[in-house]
C-alpha cells in the first residue's frame, strides 16, 4: 500500500518516436495546459502532475515501463495519444489498478475494465463524412490505403460495411508497414483503380509521405482524399500544394470556433508562446483525456476503478469540442467534417 502522494500522478504516453512521433511536441504542450487549467482548483484535493511515457516505442516496451512505474507507486492514472496497438499492450496492464484515458480515435469496440475512449470511433467519424463526401462531390468509389496494423485493419473492415449501406463501393485496398516511405507501387494501383477517391488510414508521417508523393504524380487533379487521422501538422509537413481537395473528419480542428476552443487556444498560446507546436486534433486529445479524467474522478470521489466506471455513465463538461458526456466508457462528442486550406481546415459542417 502507497502512502497518499499531495500530487495526483498521471502517464501521459503519446508518441516521441516512429511515423506518429510528429505529433508528440504538441501533445506534451497541450497536455501542459491542461495541467495549468486543472491545477486552477486541483483535482480530488490534490495537484495533477505528469509523466511522459514514449507510446512509439514498441507495445510491450510501453506495457513494461507503465507496468514498472504503477508497481513502484509512481502512477495513478494514464492517458494519452497512441496506437491502438499500444492501448491493447497497455489495457491488460492497468486493468484494475488504475483508470486509463484512451484518447486517439479508433476503431471502436474497447470494453475492458477501466479502460476510458474520448477519441472519436467509425460509425460517428467515417460513415457520416463517406455520405456527405458521395452526395456533395460525387465520390462513390474509394481506393483504401491503410497501415498495416490494429486501427487501419479494423476500420476498413467497417468501412466495407458503410460502403454498402451508402451505395458506395471499394476500388482496391493496400496495407503497408508502418513507416513505409516510398508509396510509388500503391500509387501505381491508386491511377490505375477506378477510384474517385482515397480513403487514407496512414499515421503521422506515413500520411504526410504519402500525401507528397500523391501530389507529384498529379492524382490531386482528378482524385479525393479523406482521412480521419489528418491534422494541423501534417499538413504543415505535407506542404500546401500537396493537400488539396483533402477532407478530413475529427471532433476538434485548430479553426474550430466553440468559446471553449478558443479559450484553449488563447491559454495555449499564452503559456507557450506563439512559435509553440501546431495545435492539432491528436494534441487536443490529451487535453480532453486529461479533462475527462478528472470529470469522472471528481464524479465518482475516487480514482478506484470501480467507481469510476459506476458513475461513468452522465458524466460531462464542456469543453474545446463543446459540451461531451459518457455512455459507458466512450465520450459521445460532435463531429465536424473539413477541408485543407493551406495550413489549416476550413470547418465545412457538422456530422
Amino acid at each position: 500500500m502507497h502512502r497518499r502522494r499531495s500530487h495526483l500522478r498521471v502517464g501521459l504516453v503519446v508518441p516521441l518516436r516512429g511515423p506518429a512521433g510528429i505529433f508528440g511536441p504538441s501533445c506534451e504542450a497541450v497536455a501542459a495546459t491542461a495541467v495549468r487549467a486543472l491545477n486552477a482548483t486541483g483535482v480530488l484535493g490534490r495537484q495533477v502532475a505528469v509523466r511522459v511515457v514514449d507510446g512509439g516505442a514498441r507495445p510491450r516496451d510501453v506495457a513494461a515501463e507503465v507496468d514498472g512505474l504503477i508497481r513502484a507507486g509512481e502512477l495513478d492514472a494514464v492517458t494519452g495519444w497512441h496506437i491502438s496497438a499500444v492501448r491493447n499492450a497497455l489495457a491488460p496492464v492497468t486493468s484494475g489498478r488504475v483508470p486509463y484515458v484512451y484518447t486517439s480515435l479508433y476503431e471502436g469496440g474497447e470494453g475492458r475494465q477501466g479502460v476510458f475512449c474520448s477519441g472519436e470511433t467509425p460509425a460517428r467519424q467515417i460513415a457520416p463524412a463517406l455520405r456527405w463526401l458521395r452526395d456533395g462531390r460525387g465520390v462513390r468509389r474509394w481506393f483504401i490505403v491503410g497501415d498495416d496494423y490494429v486501427w487501419p485493419r479494423a476500420s476498413v473492415r467497417v468501412t466495407h460495411l458503410f460502403a454498402r449501406q451508402l451505395g458506395l463501393e471499394v476500388s482496391g485496398t493496400v496495407f503497408v508497414p508502418l513507416g513505409t516511405r516510398d508509396f510509388s507501387a500503391v500509387l501505381e494501383h491508386v491511377g490505375g483503380s477506378d477510384a474517385q477517391g482515397v480513403l487514407l488510414y496512414l499515421v503521422g508521417q506515413d500520411a504526410v509521405q504519402f500525401n507528397r508523393a500523391f501530389a507529384e504524380r498529379g492524382l490531386h487533379e482528378r482524385l479525393v482524399r479523406f482521412s480521419p487521422l489528418m491534422e494541423e501538422n501534417m499538413l504543415l509537413a505535407s506542404g500546401a500544394d500537396a493537400t488539396r481537395d483533402l477532407f478530413a473528419s475529427a471532433s476538434y480542428f485548430r479553426s474550430l470556433a466553440t468559446a471553449s476552443a478558443v479559450e484553449l487556444c488563447s491559454a495555449y498560446v499564452h503559456q507557450h508562446g506563439p512559435d509553440a507546436p501546431p495545435l492539432n486534433n491528436a494534441a487536443e486529445s490529451c487535453y480532453e483525456g486529461l479533462m475527462a479524467l478528472a470529470a469522472l474522478a471528481r464524479r465518482a470521489g475516487s480514482l478506484e476503478v470501480g467507481r469510476m466506471q459506476a458513475v461513468s455513465s452522465g458524466t460531462g463538461y464542456d469543453g474545446p469540442r463543446g459540451p461531451v458526456s459518457f455512455a459507458g466508457n466512450h465520450l459521445e462528442q460532435q463531429v465536424h467534417l473539413a477541408a485543407a486550406d493551406g495550413y489549416d481546415f476550413d470547418v465545412l459542417a457538422r456530422l
